[in-house]
Order: structure tokens, then C-alpha cells, then sequence
């Protein structure tokens, strides 16, 4: 058996106004159905759901698409300019490097060059330098054996009268007496000619 407790409340009888909210209560509405799928409010639910729908449509169409695709083509024309700037820059790089590769290609050419002529000219004026060296030594050479020539010409001749004035210093010291001047000549005369 169920006792209700003393605090608790009797249903209110239909046209009552319950004493906690001050609403009246119908008879007919405790059937227990949740709202949204009561049969009996399917016309105006679908009459707010169109309402709704098509204030939303309108909204997305009018306002937040219109931005979105603003925002999309600012996006896109900002890449594209990106892209452009780019492919700009990138041109221009490649020409430069294209400019540089040339440019040092030219300076290499060039370089090679004043090197080619540097090395022809040097080797020309060692050619001269020491062409008019040798020729220079030639001339002291020539000069040196003219004048080893001229010594030996002059110590010739001084041999002979060397030779004598010795031979008649040696036979006097040997015999002690003086060789008379032809005899000494015709000595050494005999021993030039025996050497």
C-alpha cells in the first residue's frame, strides 16, 4: 500500500489554476506526446521550419556568401599576384644569373688573353734581354781573348829576352864568366825549338 505523503499535492480538477506556476491546467493536454511530434502542430511546425529556412537562405544568400566569395576572390587575386611577382622575380633572377655567366665568361675570355699577351711579351723581352746579354758577353769574351792574346804575345816575347838575361845569370854563377850575347841567343833560340 502507497501513502502519499501530507506535503504533497493533489492534482489540480481542470479549469484550477495550480498554485505553484498560476497556469491553468487543461484536461486535454496530458497525453504525454512530445511536442515537435505531435500531429496536431505538423502545419504550423512546417510553416516555421519554411519561415526559417527560407530567412536563413535569404541571409546566407544576401550577406554571408557574398562575403565569403569576397574574401575567396581577394584571396585569389592576392595569390595570383603572389604568382605574377614570382614569376617576375624569378625572371629577373635568371637573367642576372644569365648576365653574370656571360659577363664571366667575357672576363675569363679576357683574362686568358692579357695572360696570352703577357707571357708572349715577357718571352719576347727575355728573348731580347738575353740575346743582348750573350751578345754583350760575346763582346767581353772577344775582348778578354784579344787581350789574353795580347798578354800571351808580350810574355812571348818577353820569354826570349827572359830566357836570356836567366841563361846568362845561370852560366855565370856555374862558370863564373860572362857568355858572350850570341851564344846565350843561339841557346834559347835551339830550345824553343825543342819544346
Amino acid at each position: 500500500m502507497f501513502v502519499t505523503p501530507a506535503y504533497a499535492e493533489e492534482t489540480p480538477a481542470a479549469g484550477e489554476t495550480h498554485t505553484e506556476t498560476g497556469v491553468a491546467h487543461e484536461a486535454g493536454h496530458e497525453t504525454g506526446v512530445f511536442p515537435p511530434f505531435d500531429s496536431t502542430t505538423f502545419a504550423s511546425q512546417i510553416l516555421w521550419l519554411v519561415i526559417t529556412f527560407g530567412l536563413f537562405y535569404m541571409l546566407m544568400k544576401k550577406v554571408i556568401v557574398p562575403r565569403i566569395g569576397g574574401i575567396l576572390e581577394n584571396r585569389h587575386d592576392r595569390i595570383a599576384q603572389d604568382l605574377d611577382e614570382a614569376g617576375r622575380l624569378k625572371a629577373e633572377a635568371d637573367a642576372a644569373i644569365e648576365t653574370y655567366e656571360k659577363e664571366l665568361a667575357a672576363a675569363r675570355a679576357k683574362a686568358n688573353t692579357i695572360a696570352t699577351t703577357a707571357r708572349d711579351a715577357a718571352k719576347a723581352k727575355a728573348d731580347a734581354d738575353r740575346a743582348a746579354v750573350e751578345a754583350e758577353l760575346s763582346g767581353k769574351l772577344a775582348a778578354a781573348e784579344e787581350h789574353i792574346a795580347g798578354i800571351k804575345a808580350k810574355a812571348f816575347a818577353e820569354v826570349g829576352a827572359i830566357a836570356e838575361d836567366t841563361a846568362s845569370t845561370v852560366v855565370e854563377e856555374l862558370i863564373g864568366q860572362q857568355a858572350t850575347q850570341a851564344d846565350i841567343s843561339a841557346a834559347v833560340a835551339a830550345a824553343k825549338q825543342g819544346a
